[in-house]
């Protein structure tokens, strides 16, 4: 059965809490590249090392591999 990314969407993707957890990944990625320590295209993720996407300290980041990063729960 193929996804119905509108429904997807629509469900998850649009809520207040979601939108707000993408911002502060969107964030935490725009410090680390200011920071020098990611690249645009550097297929590297950035680790929120307690896992809430809002805490965006400097020393709750670090870049590392997508394989890695998204292998955590």
């Amino acid at each position: 059965m193929p996804r119905d990314y509108a429904k997807e969407y629509r469900e998850y993707h649009s809520k207040p809490e979601q939108k707000k957890r993408r911002a502060g990944r969107n964030a935490a990625r725009r410090l680390m590249e200011i920071a020098g320590k990611a690249k645009k295209g550097d297929k590297k993720d950035v680790h929120h090392k307690d896992s809430n996407t809002l805490n965006n300290e400097r020393s709750n980041l670090r870049v590392e591999g997508r394989s890695k990063n998204r292998s955590r729960k």
